[in-house]
């Protein structure tokens, strides 16, 4: 019975997860991005959706954890994207948030190493190519697709 009981489990590929990031977007019309401590590159703020998680309490979550960023009118959906290169099983709800507020500045940490809020001309080399796919798509210029 021993031997049998990891074919029990679900493979990697057949787990599905939710995540959600968003543009938050400045009176000067520059983008918020987040440097993670783990991994390369400049990102949209966000994270994974939590078991019994309503979506939009989820991206006010990450993006307050993150940045420190209240969101304070409801952002707008733009759109739902599979991200399978990376993950297996995985998809991004996009959000668009316009509306917000900040009382702090969240420190460095080991999760988000920096942020800031950069033009849409003068982004960090680094971006990630979903970051960079999905302001394209939104500010102009940029082909559409469900892909990450």
């Amino acid at each position: 019975m021993l031997m049998r009981w990891p074919s029990l489990l679900p493979k990697r590929n057949d787990i599905v997860t939710l995540g959600v990031q968003g543009i938050v977007v400045d009176d000067a019309s520059r983008v918020l991005l987040v440097r993670h401590g783990y991994r390369p590159g400049w990102h949209l703020p966000g994270g994974g959706v939590d078991r019994g998680e309503e979506i939009e309490t989820a991206i006010a979550r990450e993006v307050l954890e993150e940045t420190g960023v209240i969101i304070s009118k409801p952002p707008s959906l733009i759109g739902i994207y599979s991200h399978f290169d990376d993950y297996p099983g995985d998809h991004i709800v996009l959000f668009k948030i316009d509306h917000w507020r900040r009382e702090r500045i969240p420190p460095p940490n080991a999760e988000i190493a920096e942020h800031g809020f950069f033009a849409l001309d003068a982004l960090p080399e680094l971006l990630s190519p979903g970051a960079s796919r999905r302001l394209k798509e939104v500010f102009g210029g940029g082909e559409q697709s469900s892909a990450w």
